[in-house]
């Protein structure tokens, strides 16, 4: 009798690193323990503070309880170094990165009228400059080795931008330009660029929005629910896996709808 091909083998992640920044909490979280459970080696960025260091520390038990290798590396992106520093460290404890994910960011509601230099600033230093330096350390070894996979976790705002997160927003949709750029560069190498675009995730940063916009918001989702930080991780290891080396420049929404809906 024939031995049918085993569909679900190319979303191993076997003797790959996968670095995943802002992984403390949520949808950082939530992937880094997906690739955790495929094999991968994971390296938990968080910011170097006592509460994001415990989140990133239990992080790290949990997927060591799950026989996985991980290790958390603290940085801060709203400092000039910070991304260049954590990429140091964790090819000093890793050796290689072949899958980045760009996870973390900030995003400062107010009125475009109000925003101030220094707000300004600070969202584009964690949200652009510190991918750019991650980028630029990171994936010219990827292409040495012919293998490699950038995701970037962008949002529905590159195509829905809210009127209070006016820098946000446009921060998500460079992020989104960037990669689809970056994809065309890179085709043939072995290394694939994508954007995964969540819609309306019920995390601690949402919680005061759907609290009071929730119910309209909802409305607008045509599968009838907000999502779940695990809602991210079968698509992100699609894109970041030899499941989806077929897959480059592209921007998956899982919104349930939401750009459709309106």
């Amino acid at each position: 009798m024939a031995t049918l091909p085993d569909p679900l083998a190319p979303f191993r992640l076997d003797g790959r690193t996968a670095l995943v920044t802002g992984a403390r909490r949520e949808i950082g979280r939530a992937i880094a323990f997906g690739f955790a459970a495929q094999g991968a080696r994971v390296a938990i960025h968080h910011l170097d503070n006592a509460e994001e260091t415990a989140d990133a520390a239990e992080v790290v038990a949990t997927a060591r309880s799950g026989g996985a290798e991980a290790q958390a590396f603290a940085a801060d992106f709203a400092t000039d170094d910070g991304a260049s520093t954590l990429a140091r460290d964790v090819l000093a404890a890793f050796g290689t990165v072949d899958i980045l994910v760009i996870n973390a960011s900030i995003e400062l509601v107010e009125p475009w009228t109000e925003i101030t230099r220094e707000r300004f600033d600070r969202q584009i230093a964690v949200n652009l400059r510190s991918t750019l330096d991650l980028f630029q350390a990171l994936v010219p070894p990827m292409q040495a080795r012919g293998w490699g996979r950038v995701l970037t976790i962008g949002s529905v705002q590159q195509n829905l931008p809210h009127p209070g997160m006016l820098v946000y927003a446009g921060s998500k949709a460079m992020q989104h330009s960037w990669a689809v750029n970056l994809a065309r560069q890179l085709g043939g190498s072995g290394v694939t660029v994508n954007n995964l675009a969540p819609g309306a995730i019920a995390t601690a940063r949402n919680r005061e929005q759907l609290a009071t916009s929730g119910a309209d918001l909802l409305q607008r989702i045509p599968v009838g629910r907000f999502g779940r930080p695990d809602d991210l991780v079968g698509p992100a290891l699609l894109l970041c896996s030899d499941a989806g080396s077929y897959i480059n420049g592209a921007s998956l929404l899982v919104d349930g709808g939401r750009l459709i809906g309106g």
